[in-house]
C-alpha cells in the first residue's frame, strides 16, 4: 500500500514534524506493509533529506530545481504570491505523479487548494484524505470550495475534538467522513535521551526561567508575553524569560525588550534542534497564543514533566489542560488574568503541581506515534 503526503511549507511549522512522524509510524508499525512517500514540491524538504532517508521514507521530487530562495515566506501578501506560484507551476507536475504512480492514498496537509482542485477536475484511483492542520481560517471561498468537494474527499481528519465539533456545526463535510486523529508528536525514547543533555552556555544553567517556544508571528503573541513579563520580573526578580523561535517579528521583539529594559532578564534564542533540554530545565512553559491546534510544545512539555501555563485560545490548550487539571489556563490576551494565574503557579503546593503534571503526562500519551498509527491505519482499510 502506498501513502503519499502533500505538505509544501514556506517556513518552519509543527506540521513538518507531524508529517515525518506520521509517515514513519505508518511504515514502522505496519512492518513495511504501508510504504510512505513525501512529495518534495519546490525543495522545502531538502534540509530533511538525511532524516527522511534514515527512516526509509521515500522522497518524491516534483522538480529537481530548488525554488526556496525565490519564494517569500514572510508577510501576508508576499507569502500569498508564493502560494499562487506553487499552485500554477506545480499543477500539472502533481497531476502527472498521481496519474503515473497511483498511490492508494494522498494525505493533504498544507496548500490544500492545488490537490483539491485536481480532485475536482479529474478522476483518480487515489483516495484523498484532507488533514486539517492547525486551527483553520474559514473564509467564505474556502467553505464553499470544501463543501463542493466534500463528496469526492475520502476522509477528513482533525487534530483536536474542539475543531472536529466546530466542523460538525458548520456542516461542510459528511459527518461519517470526519474523525479525530491526534498528531504523532512524541517518541518517549528520543525525549528521554535529549532532555538529559546539558544546556550549553546559551543561558545560565542555574537560572530559574520561564520558557516559551514558537515562530515569531502574530499567532504566537509574544508581544503580550514580553509586556506581561515586565510585570512578573518586578515581583519575581530572580525569574528569567527565554523565548525560542524565529520569524518576521524578531526585530520588533528585540526593540520591545530594550524599551522595557528587559535585556538582562529576558533572552531571545534562535530555533534549537534539541528543544527538550530547554523545556525540562525550565520552571514552566508558557503558551500565550491566539490559537493553537493542538500545540506541540504543550504536549512535549507534558511529556517532559514540565508545568504548562496556557491561554484558553481555540482549540488545543483548553481540551488538553482540561479545566486546569493538567496545567493552568488564563484568558487569552488578558494580562491581569495571566499575572494572577502565574501567581497561582508560583504559590501552589508541590502536591497540587505534581497532580497537574501527572494529568498532563497522561493526556500526552494520546499523542504518541503508535497511537497515531493505530488511529490512522483504520482509515486505510
Amino acid at each position: 500500500m502506498k501513502v503519499f503526503y502533500w505538505s509544501p511549507f514556506t517556513s518552519k511549522v509543527a506540521t513538518i514534524t507531524a508529517v515525518i512522524n506520521s509517515a514513519e509510524s505508518l511504515q514502522k508499525f505496519s512492518n513495511n506493509k504501508i510504504k510512505s512517500h513525501i512529495i518534495n514540491v519546490f525543495g522545502e524538504w531538502n534540509d530533511y533529506v538525511e532524516n527522511i532517508k534514515n527512516k526509509n521514507i521515500k522522497l518524491i521530487y516534483l522538480s529537481k530545481f530548488d525554488f526556496r530562495k525565490f519564494l517569500f515566506c514572510t508577510g501576508f501578501i508576499r507569502s500569498r504570491l508564493s502560494y499562487i506560484f506553487i499552485y500554477f507551476y506545480y499543477f500539472f507536475l502533481l497531476l502527472k505523479i498521481l496519474k503515473k504512480d497511483e498511490p492508494n492514498f494522498l494525505v493533504i496537509h498544507l496548500i490544500t487548494s492545488l490537490p483539491l482542485t485536481l480532485l475536482a477536475l479529474f478522476n483518480f484511483k487515489t483516495k484523498f484524505i484532507l488533514r486539517i492542520s492547525g486551527y483553520p481560517k474559514l473564509n467564505f471561498i474556502r467553505k464553499i470550495f470544501w463543501k463542493l468537494l466534500s463528496k469526492k474527499i475520502y476522509k477528513i481528519t482533525f487534530p483536536t475534538k474542539e475543531t472536529y465539533k466546530l466542523f460538525v456545526k458548520l456542516k461542510i463535510f459528511d459527518i461519517n467522513k470526519m474523525l479525530v486523529v491526534y498528531d504523532p508528536v512524541l517518541d518517549i525514547n528520543i525525549i528521554n535521551k535529549k532532555k538529559s543533555l546539558q544546556i550549553k552556555d546559551i543561558i545560565n544553567k542555574n537560572s530559574q526561567y520561564i520558557l516559551s517556544v514558537g515562530r515569531f508571528t502574530k499567532q504566537k503573541n509574544f508581544e503580550f508575553l514580553i509586556k506581561s513579563f515586565s510585570e512578573i520580573s518586578k515581583k519575581y526578580p530572580s525569574v528569567k524569560l527565554v523565548i525560542i523561535g524565529k520569524g518576521e517579528l524578531k526585530e520588533k521583539y528585540q526593540k520591545l525588550l530594550k524599551d522595557l529594559n528587559l535585556n538582562e532578564q529576558a533572552t531571545l534564542l534562535e530555533y534549537q534542534e534539541n528543544i527538550y533540554q530547554f523545556i525540562s530545565k525550565s520552571i514552566c512553559v508558557v503558551i500565550v497564543s491566539l490559537w493553537e491546534d493542538p500545540g506541540f510544545v504543550m504536549i512535549e512539555s507534558a511529556a517532559t514533566n514540565t508545568v504548562i501555563i496556557s491561554s484558553d485560545c481555540p482549540s488545543g490548550p483548553k481540551e488538553f489542560i482540561d479545566n486546569n487539571s493538567a496545567g493552568y489556563l488564563f484568558k487569552t490576551n488578558d494580562q491581569q488574568n495571566f499575572l494572577d494565574t502565574f501567581d497561582n503557579f508560583m504559590t501552589d503546593s508541590k502536591d497540587k503541581i505534581i497532580k497537574k503534571k501527572i494529568s498532563a503526562k497522561r493526556n500526552a500519551n494520546a499523542f504518541t506515534r503508535f497511537r497515531h498509527y493505530k488511529a490512522f491505519s483504520q482509515l486505510l482499510n
